[in-house]
């Protein structure tokens, strides 16, 4: 009787230990990622040059999201740009250390152009881990107000010099595109470092046109040119037109056919992607968890909203694990669609 009360009181001690050890896991795992961070910086690798919009919702996240990573760990935005963006996704990709010191943010046709088969990618864009997007937003496609293109009908008879930054970023991709399958007659210039130095480009007189820019991009970022009618904007590239944009086409509602409309639906299907937030392969789950968590408290923290507001930034955010997905379905592309969308890009839409 004594050994059975015995027994049955050391199981009972196990359980509630167990138990208490279950209670405590998350708080260890918790306290484990904190440890982890404190004292320590995150870098914050943007993938093009200061001043555009990428820069910009980067650095305005990067303002508030440190106090809800546990550790509250420094994040020291760091421009690398090159190849748009393509430089610095491959070195958060390969060289960057593998522990969740490192974030970046990169141009959204990545996947797009991995799903095309180009081998100049060379990276899983499905590998990286993301993290969030601040903005699910379409892109646009605009011409300088004196270049004489108000549309996309002007642009099939006259053609004119658009800015790009590299050959696997929409800048370029979007133009080529419209000149293969509308019948546009852009000529594209890769090669600016960033989206605000293509903006000073066609200030100079030098470019007629910028390939892509989001559309809240120009709202934060130079209102008063649509105040004072200094772009035309010739298209917006979405799965949806934006509730402010009604007057101005979808890019996949221009397709003449239904191989036409696959093929631009691809092409707009990263505007989801927006502006990602991503870190590398390899990052333990739990500080992935705990960066996501972060992200997606930014997005409702009442500081980092003032900021966007302050800024003219619009929100509408995707989380990490659904912005996973995204990525993950459009790297899956049927291979004739995506083998098409590429030999228009390589061929430069012509």
């Amino acid at each position: 009787m004594f050994d059975k009360f015995r027994l049955s009181g050391a199981w009972a001690a196990i359980s509630i230990a167990a138990a208490a050890a279950g209670i405590c896991q998350p708080a260890l795992a918790q306290q484990s990622v904190a440890d982890f961070y404190k004292g320590k910086s995150i870098d914050l690798i943007i993938g093009y040059s200061p001043g555009g919009g990428y820069d910009l919702y980067a650095r305005t996240v990067a303002q508030v999201m440190s106090k809800h990573i546990p550790g509250n760990p420094n994040i020291v935005p760091r421009n690398m740009p090159g190849a748009g963006s393509l430089v610095a996704a491959k070195w958060v990709y390969s060289v960057a250390p593998k522990d969740g010191t490192v974030l970046a943010t990169a141009d959204q046709a990545l996947p797009t152009a991995q799903a095309m088969g180009d081998k100049t990618v060379s990276i899983d864009t499905s590998k990286l881990i993301y993290i969030g997007n601040p903005n699910a937003d379409n892109n646009t496609t605009v011409t300088w107000y004196t270049s004489g293109v108000k549309t996309v009908e002007d642009a099939k008879q006259k053609e004119i010099v658009i800015g790009a930054t590299g050959d696997k970023s929409t800048s370029a991709q979007y133009p080529w595109t419209m000149n293969a399958v509308l019948g546009t007659k852009f000529k594209v210039i890769v090669g600016y470092p960033g989206g605000n130095d293509v903006n000073l480009a066609m200030e100079r007189g030098e470019v007629a046109g910028r390939g892509s820019n989001a559309w809240a991009s120009w709202k934060a970022t130079r209102p008063d040119w649509l105040k004072d009618h200094k772009i035309n904007i010739l298209v917006q590239i979405g799965l949806r037109k934006a509730s402010d944009l009604p007057d101005v086409p979808l890019l996949f509602d221009l397709a003449k056919n239904d191989q036409d409309k696959a093929l631009l639906k691809l092409i707009s299907a990263s505007t989801t992607i927006g502006r990602p937030l991503f870190t590398t392969p390899g990052v333990p789950k739990d500080r992935v968890d705990a960066l996501r968590k972060a992200f997606d408290e930014t997005m409702k923290d009442p500081e980092f909203i003032a900021a966007a507001k302050k800024q003219k930034m619009d929100l509408d955010p995707v989380s990490g694990e659904d912005l996973q997905k995204i990525v993950e379905e459009i790297v899956a592309t049927p291979k004739p669609v995506g083998e098409r969308l590429l030999g228009i890009i390589n061929n430069k839409g012509k």
